[in-house]
């Protein structure tokens, strides 16, 4: 790799990728890409863009290698926005900082600086790769978590394949961020004090209501609170809580919702869990394919339906219209559409009322309906298992895919941020089973649940 492309973005991350790169003798030229025109959507209520753009010139002069603008916004609508809105649509969370590292910087990003003479490119995520030469003397590439755990973005990049891997540079990997802050303020760069970005990947912080209705249209619904005793008669739950008892092992603690805060797992030096599975293996290894779905699946509510009944009200016994009283829940409010909401949102419902923040537990896209629950212990905010298609499954280690039977111990997260946890990973034929050790909060159908071995990342796949 003698000429490599810094993708600056007009942060402190990718200014301080660029001057470590400089320094090392490589020779380093920086390109900004604008992926995003349209402001409306903004709190801001301009294109943070054109400010970033300003930053990232400066900072390209200041280390003093030559620096490059590109627009990419047509491709970035098209591969992560409608992207976005399709999954919204369709009643999912789309995660659309990871589909930007696949389809942008490390796709369209990346063959633009190759015209322009480039070997690699190279970005300020913490993370670190690794080389390995085979036997057979091709090179293996492996992605490795970030030295500072409180930074570690790896899990962004776990859609890469070798290939794009193989053209990847992450030079401040191994540093914290408060190195890398210091860095910049030693060289004098421009964004040296700069706060991070926030909001969607290129496009800033946006209200997102406002911005997915660009495409989806607006539609009143009912919002359903789920009130605990529905699920003392629920099959599936019933079911769930059954069959969790009897996977245990004799002197492991049951329970069936995850705690406010999840404690990350006690780590050896090397980053594998300390102690073993809480379920019994040959338990685990014997279910069958529709214990797993079911084990995998989310709480359907469209069971729990309304009664309308007719009253008379005040001294004129005005006719009114009230909903028959449900012991399983109640309707509490309206939304503007299902579409609009995800599992696990506290923030935006509207609903007041409660000693306890409000979730949503559930969508209901074709009947418009949004189901939330009152509590952070709320029973519908918790689950053990999810599933995996098969076609979303992708691995940074393709020597290591598991064949359809087998079993795996590795540790998982389900979103950024998240501690890792430790699980069983289960293939069959119909899917890939995550089963965790420890119930988790919010799992959401179209995020990305992320596995590795120690430091490394293994694969991915989008929950189904």
């Amino acid at each position: 790799m003698s000429k490599i492309c810094v993708g600056l973005s007009g942060g402190v991350d990718s200014a301080v990728a660029a001057l470590l790169l400089k320094e090392q003798g490589y020779d380093v030229f920086g390109m900004f890409m604008q992926n995003w025109h349209d402001a409306d959507a903004t709190l801001h209520g301009d294109c943070e863009w054109e400010e970033d753009r300003f930053v990232a010139e400066m900072t390209a002069r200041k280390i003093g290698i030559p620096f490059y603008f590109i627009d990419l916004s047509r491709e970035y609508r098209q591969k992560v926005v409608d992207y976005m809105f399709a999954e919204y649509a369709a009643g999912r969370t789309p995660n659309p900082d990871v589909l930007c590292n696949k389809e942008i910087k490390f796709d369209a990003f990346l063959k633009a600086a190759e015209k322009l003479g480039a070997d690699a490119v190279a970005t300020g995520h913490y993370c670190r790769r690794k080389e390995t030469v085979l036997p057979d003397g091709r090179t293996l590439y492996s992605l490795l978590e970030g030295c500072d755990p409180n930074k570690d973005q790896s899990y962004f990049l776990c859609r890469l394949s070798q290939e794009q891997l193989s053209k990847a540079v992450f030079p401040i990997g191994e540093l914290t961020k408060k190195e890398v802050r210091r860095l910049a303020a030693e060289a004098d760069l421009p964004c040296a004090d700069k706060k991070d970005s926030q909001g969607i990947c290129f496009v800033g912080k946006v209200d997102l209501p406002t911005f997915l209705k660009q495409k989806l249209e607006s539609r009143e619904g009912q919002t359903i609170e789920v009130f605990d005793a529905y699920y003392s008669y629920n099959s599936l739950y019933r079911f769930c809580e059954e069959k969790i008892r009897e996977l245990l092992k004799e002197d492991s603690l049951f329970t069936m919702t995850a705690p406010f805060t999840l404690q990350q797992n006690v780590l050896t030096s090397d980053g594998e869990p300390l102690g073993e599975s809480p379920f019994r293996e040959e338990a685990v290894a014997a279910l069958t394919d529709e214990e797993l779905e079911r084990l995998s699946q989310p709480f359907d509510y469209s069971d729990i339906q309304f009664i309308e009944e007719t009253y008379r009200s005040g001294r004129k016994h005005i006719r009114k219209t009230r909903f028959r009283e449900n012991p399983f829940g109640k309707v509490i409010g309206t939304h503007e559409g299902a579409q609009f909401y995800t599992v696990g949102q506290r923030k935006g419902l509207g609903i007041g009322g409660h000693k306890e923040p409000v979730f949503v537990l559930g969508t209901d896209i074709e009947a418009n309906r949004v189901y939330v629950g009152e509590g952070h212990a709320h029973k519908g905010l918790s689950r053990r298992c999810l599933r995996i298609d098969p076609s979303e499954i992708i691995l940074m280690r393709e020597d290591l895919r598991m064949r359809p039977g087998e079993v795996r111990r590795h540790r998982v997260r389900i979103r950024y941020r998240q501690a890792l946890q430790g699980a069983s990973l289960i293939m069959r034929e119909s899917g890939l089973y995550i089963l965790f050790d420890e119930p988790q909060r919010g799992i959401t159908p179209g995020q990305f649940a992320v596995w590795y071995t120690g430091e490394e990342m293994i694969g991915s796949g989008v929950i189904s």
